[in-house]
């Protein structure tokens, strides 16, 4: 009866290892646990784990992972079994001398040691926030610094056109090019404060994380747990330095589709104040530029456009972007299709002007009911299909959200409430009827 009583606690202690672990350590224990389920008798897993034993082993831990989960905190002798497993078929695999963080900590969390699986499980969260925190920092000082170059250059160029008595005061376009500076000003100071805080906490955590390996070191030589646990940790400063190092990485690349953009509009602002000065008028190379086009057209209400003459100067405009509501446009031009064939049929028909037009032309489709992309990759043309549980329509006002101020979107879609929501984040909304009209003349 005792020892049931210990297995009960066991397991309750797992389900609240388990809730404070972050997604990675959770995914980790699920990968132990479905590793080990393939390779035990059916008769002795609890029953909500059966089916999921029966699963591939490359969908067991991705799929199954809510059953295996569960069965950790609620199922008496499941964790001790899978334990068992992996010390006895892979001890190696299971608790090597030198473990990654998320590897020890997913050990920690399955063997059910509270101490050292809440020291783990702390400082991998705290490791999460500093790398995000510090990638934040990094985008806003690389943007404070761009900006801070240009305002440089366009004063210098300002500073020489005053000098011509011929050359109007642009005072009002450095004004605005300095508040937007100033914006950026304010973001980076907030984005070092943040990080300043990261730093303190990191260097907090670090002084946690030395204490409790000394304590560790001194209970090495009376058990060899201890001592396994103790050279795990050791060796954790450095290896979570290295993770947070490739998180900043990642996040970083993961900016640099909308960083460009931005600084394709700021320095088209630049070229118009230039343009508009006189300055290297000698200069072949210099032309309209993409933020003087928008600037143009922005200072006329946005109205729908009526016919593919009208859509084909918006087409014109540099760094256009083309967002089409694709079973909008679809079902309105041939409904007697399949939903298959109409994607297929669409994508084919818009590639030819997407080539000629060079915009950049994404179709975003309603993804219920699709398990994969299953219209064909054409080059120039981008397909995305919305999440389970999100409609074609809010996908395209997140695009739209997306894209940096000043840069030309076009919308096609017949739905009035995606059109009246584009035109107020400043894109200009198409019919579907118009472009079907448009791709009929290709």
């Amino acid at each position: 009866m005792a020892e049931g009583v210990e297995t009960r606690e066991g397991a309750a202690l797992r389900a609240a290892l388990l809730d404070a672990a972050p997604d990675t350590v959770r995914n980790r224990v699920a990968d132990l646990v479905s590793q080990a389920v393939g390779q035990m008798p059916p008769a002795e897993l609890p029953a909500v784990v059966r089916p999921v034993a029966r699963f591939a082993p490359a969908k067991r831990a991705k799929v199954g992972a809510g059953p295996l989960l569960t069965a950790l905190g609620t199922a008496e002798g499941f964790a001790e079994d899978v334990v068992a497993w992996w010390r006895e078929h892979r001890p190696d695999d299971f608790e090597p001398p030198v473990a990654e963080p998320v590897h020890a900590a997913a050990v920690a969390v399955l063997v059910g040691d509270p101490d050292a699986a809440g020291a783990l499980l702390r400082h991998a969260g705290e490791r999460a926030d500093v790398g995000k925190l510090r990638a934040e920092r990094d985008a806003a000082l690389a943007r404070a610094e761009k900006l801070a170059a240009e305002l440089e250059r366009v004063t210098a160029e300002r500073d020489a056109a005053r000098s011509r008595p011929s050359v109007p005061d642009q005072s009002d376009e450095v004004a605005k090019l300095r508040t937007r500076l100033r914006e950026q000003g304010v973001r980076v100071k907030r984005a070092e404060e943040v990080a300043a805080d990261a730093a303190a906490r990191l260097e907090q955590g670090q002084g946690d994380l030395l204490r409790e390996l000394d304590d560790l070191r001194r209970v090495r030589g009376r058990d060899h747990d201890a001592v396994a646990a103790a050279d795990a940790r050791a060796q954790r400063a450095t290896a979570e330095l290295e993770s947070a190092r490739r998180a900043a990485h990642e996040s970083r690349r993961a900016d640099d589709a909308r960083l460009a953009l931005l600084v394709d509009t700021v320095a088209g602002a630049a070229a118009g104040l230039r343009h508009e000065l006189g300055l290297r008028a000698d200069d072949p190379r210099v032309g309209p530029r993409p933020a003087e086009l928008v600037g143009a057209s922005a200072r006329a209400p946005m109205a729908r456009v009526t016919d593919p003459v009208a859509l084909d100067r918006l087409l014109a405009l540099p760094e256009v972007h083309l967002l089409v509501d694709g079973y909008n446009v679809t079902k309105t031009g041939w409904p007697a299709l399949s939903l298959s064939a109409q994607r297929d049929r669409l994508v084919a028909a818009v590639a030819p002007l997407a080539a000629r037009t060079q915009a950049e032309t994404t179709l975003v489709f309603d993804g219920a009911g699709i398990t994969g992309v299953p219209t064909a990759s054409v080059r120039g043309v981008r397909v995305l299909f919305s999440e389970s549980g999100v409609i074609a329509d809010d996908l395209i006002r997140t695009l739209v959200d997306a894209e940096p101020e000043g840069r030309p979107l076009v919308v096609v879609t017949s739905d009035r409430a995606v059109v009246d929501s584009v035109r107020r984040r400043g894109a200009h909304p198409v019919p579907s009827s118009v472009l079907l009209d448009r791709l009929s003349r290709i």
